[in-house]
């Protein structure tokens, strides 16, 4: 159960209650985004200070990854258990402590600790402030807005992330650690005021333990595969059997969730077909986008010589446009439905993508590299609300937890999955030996856009599924809005 803060917003109005309980959760999502995107920049000058190898440095991003993709099926389960208010504080309060600790550190194997505790915090903060969400404004246009605001806060901590790490590493990488401690220490002590009092689920079975330690155990060893998987070879025995391993968790975690009485992930939810098609758009969504923003700094920086303020900058009318439409996007999805807009954003993203290969070794800005960022932004303004939307739509409050778990792996398996991809094909077509060319490497780059572009389109073609017409029934959006809040009769939701 959540505190009544529906009332207030029957007549439409917003309070400030309300609103400052949204900025809260807006926060975290707005610094779990930051976190990735500025260490990225930082790096190098990690390496330098501490004395890391490549390969140490790696795990400071891939760390993080692991924490965060491995845990996040559990994260979404205890919310509902636990009480989302509860564990999203206890979770932020972590968040802050390891941020101030990776600051502080002077040795990599601390620094490498740090990351991942601030990677298993945002397992928890992420979906139970998506369930907050989704607990607090009811179904329709008053959810669908504090999504399209929620969402694209995250997408806006991403871009900042980037010009902020170019400019704090001027100064010292650890500034790039430290900012998110006290924007995160003053978000928990705003939210022990305003975020509304959850209480524990009761009454559902008690604890999937052996569905959360085979959940977590497949989730963590996936990522790692992927994530060690272009060091050590996709073909190595090592990989090939630690996908075998990835391969049996899973199915048992397949059928101690079929028998459990009260399950990690209730597989119904998943014979959903808007459901389906919210978790693989944001597997193939995210995994395009990263890839697409690894190559392209690259690209920028090491082809094009590049600053990483510069390169930051030349990513930020993406992050303008996503941040400029956070207070639009809910009322067109209002009014055009999820399953079209998931279509249109995936189109715009796929054209945005299929332009940059045109980039050359002198490009003009205005004219080559701009349109692929004001494409990509506005596909990633309409897309990752309508993919929140949807995935949250028609789901019983008991299981939002669950459900925002399950889309955030969905991003972040995505996300690590599809870029190791990339970076493998980008390996397997670089030139070998001595000083190779700014055109080889150029070259060798095409072949990993192109993936980035197949990807996207496999997002499209799969989101087009959701605009077939029912038989029997009149083409329409996959997912119905509630177009009057204060009736119940009159909320329509997609439900197994």
């Amino acid at each position: 159960m959540t505190s009544p803060l529906i009332s207030p917003a029957v007549e439409g109005r917003w309070t400030p209650r309300l609103w400052g309980t949204l900025l809260v959760l807006c926060a975290a999502m707005f610094l779990d985004a930051l976190d990735v995107s500025m260490v990225g920049v930082a790096l190098p000058s990690i390496g330098a200070d501490l004395g890391l190898s490549t390969s140490a440095l790696q795990w400071i991003v891939s760390g993080y990854i692991l924490g965060y993709g491995g845990l996040l099926l559990l994260g979404g389960r205890a919310a509902d258990l636990l009480g989302r208010r509860q564990v999203f504080l206890v979770a932020l309060a972590v968040f802050a402590f390891a941020s101030l600790l990776g600051g502080l550190v002077d040795s990599g194997p601390l620094l490498i600790a740090s990351r991942f505790i601030k990677g298993l915090s945002a397992a928890f903060t992420a979906p139970a402030g998506l369930s907050i969400i989704t607990t607090t404004f009811p179904e329709g246009p008053l959810r669908n807005r504090a999504l399209a605001i929620y969402t694209t806060c995250g997408a806006t901590g991403y871009s900042m992330g980037l010009v902020f790490s170019g400019l704090l590493t001027e100064a010292s990488w650890r500034l790039t650690m430290l900012l998110p401690a006290p924007i995160a220490l003053i978000a928990l002590l705003v939210g022990l005021k305003l975020l509304p009092r959850t209480e524990r689920e009761r009454g559902r079975g008690g604890y999937d333990i052996p569905g959360a330690v085979l959940g977590t155990a497949s989730m963590l060893l996936l990522v790692f595969t992927v994530v060690e998987a272009p060091e050590v070879g996709w073909g190595s025995a090592r990989t090939i059997l630690s996908f075998v391993a990835v391969a049996l968790f899973l199915a048992a975690f397949v059928a101690v969730e079929r028998r459990s009485p009260s399950p990690l992930i209730r597989l119904g939810v998943l014979r959903s077909g808007p459901q389906v098609r919210a978790q693989l758009g944001a597997l193939t969504f995210v995994g395009s986008y990263i890839g697409f923003q690894f190559l392209v700094t690259l690209y920028m920086q090491q082809l094009l010589g590049w600053s990483a303020l510069h390169t930051a900058l030349a990513f930020l009318p993406a992050g303008a446009l996503v941040a400029l439409s956070a207070t639009k996007v809910g009322a067109v999805i209002d009014r055009f439905g999820t399953a079209r807009l998931m279509v249109l954003g995936f189109a715009l993203m796929v054209t945005g993508y299929v332009l940059f290969l045109r980039v050359d070794l002198d490009p003009v800005y205005a004219a080559v590299i701009l349109p692929t960022m004001l494409l990509v932004g506005s596909g990633f303004a309409l897309t990752f609300p309508s993919l929140n939307v949807q995935a949250t739509n028609g789901v019983d409050e008991h299981e939002q937890g669950m459900v925002s778990g399950l889309l955030n792996t969905s991003v972040q398996v995505g996300g690590a999955i599809f870029l190791a991809v990339v970076t493998a094909v980008v390996t397997a077509n670089s030139p070998e030996g001595g000083a190779p060319s700014p055109q080889a490497v150029l070259d060798s780059y095409r072949p990993g856009l192109v993936v980035v572009t197949l990807i996207a389109l496999a997002g499209l073609l799969i989101t087009l599924t959701g605009l077939r017409p029912r038989r029997g029934r009149s083409a329409g959006p996959s997912v119905v809005i509630a177009k009057s809040v204060p009736e119940e009769a009159e909320r329509v939701a997609v439900r197994d």
